[in-house]
């Protein structure tokens, strides 16, 4: 569609970014088909479900650390599959409004994520 000049001026052709992003999506939804199972299974494994138990685990860097990478890219895969559909059926100024929220949405519930995980980490049980 872009093989004019008038095409590739208003931006009817390929950004060659596409093959990026699909990668990147792909790549973190591998990550999530590691992390949450590990993350099932550790909830699953534990002996109760009360604050003090899950504080207790969550000290523990074993957990911390895959925690965090798992909040980290969970939002990532989010943001990369809901920014194809915005992509894909919006068009002009509602666009680019929806693709500032969509980022602002990610970034304030990744950030809140990790910042819990690391004050509990940090702080421990005792908190």
């Amino acid at each position: 569609m872009a093989s004019t000049e008038l095409g590739r001026v208003r931006g009817l052709g390929s950004a060659k970014h596409g093959a990026h992003h699909w990668w990147t999506q792909r790549l973190t939804a591998a990550a999530n088909l590691i992390l949450l199972p590990w993350f099932v299974a550790s909830l699953v494994m534990l002996p109760a479900y009360d604050h003090a138990t899950l504080s207790a685990w969550m000290s523990s860097a074993w957990v911390a650390i895959p925690l965090v990478l798992l909040i980290a890219n969970l939002f990532h895969h989010i943001r990369l599959g809901l920014q194809v559909v915005i992509e894909d059926y919006q068009h002009g100024e509602t666009r680019i409004l929806l693709m500032l929220l969509l980022n602002a949405f990610v970034f304030i519930a990744a950030a809140t994520g990790i910042f819990s995980v690391l004050r509990i980490a940090f702080t421990g049980a005792a908190a």
